[in-house]
């Protein structure tokens, strides 16, 4: 039995409606519009952390965060945990991630350090673009190495407190300003943007593994902030031109020129756009070198991201709780031509993120794991119009002190402390009206409590015991 290639394309910070094929008639995403085309779309798909370690964790072990014992940034995962990697390792997978995987806390280490593998026989780490000696700065020093001044993009807060407690020096040119508030132009050549690397390098390891069977994980640092892309893709959007997030009246009050103006939006949005378009590009130069070897048919290709983006809305940007829509439903796109059947689809199931390792299991003819809390996805729509129990029926995003339940209406928020907020999303779909004290809604306030104690009893996984005792 000749095993199917898995490509996993994964982004950070891309908001579920961040692609042309999910209606957004801004964003510029053709060959991901083509991917779901000739695949699956699953348009009610949910991460299960609102931040990347534990999103991340998450989605590559196929367990919750809660069950990792990972909620919230920084925590390392150990080094023994089982990842997707590992579960293939005995069925003659050759397995990279190639850009960012932070497993690690990145802002505090020696990146020239070795890696713990995590099952991976190849890893080219980059978490942050440019900011560490790691493989993406090696990458370009040996590309174009003077260009190395022109692709960092910053050094996160916490790297610079590290560094200067420890009298670390950096030869490299980092911009003083880490998250502005608008679009700018890559300062460096773009063949030597990160993106540019991650799309790279995952060729070139398929080139290498073409005869084997492979998983490789393409790890985009794009469209996380800062909103930097090369000047092309920049020139394709018109800020202007560009749709403005819905506010309800007392927070439109609270904008001002200096706060959340519409052309401080526009311009977070240009960037936001222009960094995914750079991302659809090299997507399709992948998807492309899968043609040239013949390896499309075989090929399972995955695309996804480990979160959202506040994006202004809420007058936010970034990611956290409480997990609304637009941080935790992150796009979803499956092909896979041996398996799908009636490819352009969308299927508007309710699907969760730790599903992707237990459905790549199963296509692949791999035993489940018992510990795997995840289900295979859906590749229809059953008679009824959605999975048929409770615990199918929604989706669990949690956190440090949260558990947040998302069904097809609402959004349930119970917290460690016993306060409870209810999103009545039919009526309120960005989620800015509490309606949790509202007498009306106390049936369903009390069917979503239940539920969710319903979906946690569901989630356990107690060892497996040897005999009666």
């Amino acid at each position: 039995m000749r095993r199917p290639n898995i490509l996993i394309l994964y982004t950070d910070q891309q908001r579920w409606d961040a692609l042309g094929v999910n209606g957004n008639g801004d964003v510029q995403t053709p060959n991901l519009d083509r991917l779901a085309s000739e695949g699956l779309s699953f348009d009610h798909h949910f991460v299960q952390n609102p931040v990347c370690m534990p999103s991340r964790a998450s989605f590559l072990t196929g367990q919750y965060p809660s069950q990792l014992g990972i909620t919230h940034m920084g925590v390392p995962v150990p080094e023994g945990t089982v990842t997707l990697p590992s579960l293939l390792r005995p069925y003659g997978y050759i397995s990279a991630n190639i850009g960012k995987l932070h497993f690690l806390p990145h802002a505090n280490r020696d990146h020239r350090a070795p890696h713990p593998s995590y099952g991976f026989d190849h890893l080219e780490i980059s978490d942050e673009p440019g900011c560490y000696e790691d493989a993406y700065r090696a990458w370009v020093r040996c590309k174009a190495p003077d260009q190395l001044d022109g692709i960092s993009l910053g050094l996160p807060p916490a790297t610079e407190t590290w560094r200067r407690a420890l009298g670390i020096g950096d030869r490299i040119t980092h911009p003083a300003e880490r998250f502005p508030k608008e679009a700018r132009p890559f300062p460096g050549r773009s063949d030597v943007t990160h993106s540019a690397f991650v799309a790279e390098q995952t060729m070139e390891f398929i080139d290498r593994h073409r005869n084997a069977p492979f998983l490789c994980i393409a790890g985009f640092y794009s469209p996380h902030s800062p909103w930097v892309a090369p000047q092309e893709f920049l020139d394709r959007f018109d800020p202007a031109a560009l749709t403005l997030p819905w506010f309800p009246p007392e927070v439109d009050a609270r904008r001002s020129p200096a706060h959340f103006s519409d052309s401080e939006l526009r311009a977070a949005r240009h960037g936001y756009y222009a960094m995914i378009s750079e991302v659809d590009h090299h997507v399709g130069r992948i998807l492309s070198h899968l043609d040239t070897c013949g390896l499309s048919d075989e090929t399972i290709v995955i695309f996804t991201s480990d979160h959202g983006e506040w994006l202004g809305e809420h007058l936010r940007y970034g990611k956290g709780y409480p997990a609304p829509d637009c941080v935790s439903r992150v796009p979803l796109l499956v092909r896979w031509p041996e398996r799908v059947q009636t490819p352009g689809r969308t299927i508007d199931q309710i699907v969760e993120a730790v599903d992707v390792v237990p459905t790549l299991l199963e296509w692949v003819g791999v035993q489940r794991p018992p510990f795997l809390q995840g289900r295979p996805l859906p590749e229809g729509t059953p008679p009824d119009g959605d999975r048929t129990t409770p615990e199918e029926a929604s989706a669990l995003t949690e956190g440090a002190g949260w558990k947040a339940l998302r069904s097809k209406q609402f959004r349930y928020i119970a917290h460690s402390d016993g306060r409870e907020l209810l999103f009545d999303l039919a009526q309120d779909p960005a989620e800015y009206h509490d309606v949790a004290a509202d007498s009306v809604y106390r049936a369903v306030l009390a069917g979503l409590r239940h539920h969710l104690l319903r979906r946690l009893l569901a989630m356990e996984r107690p060892l497996s015991r040897t005999w009666s005792y």
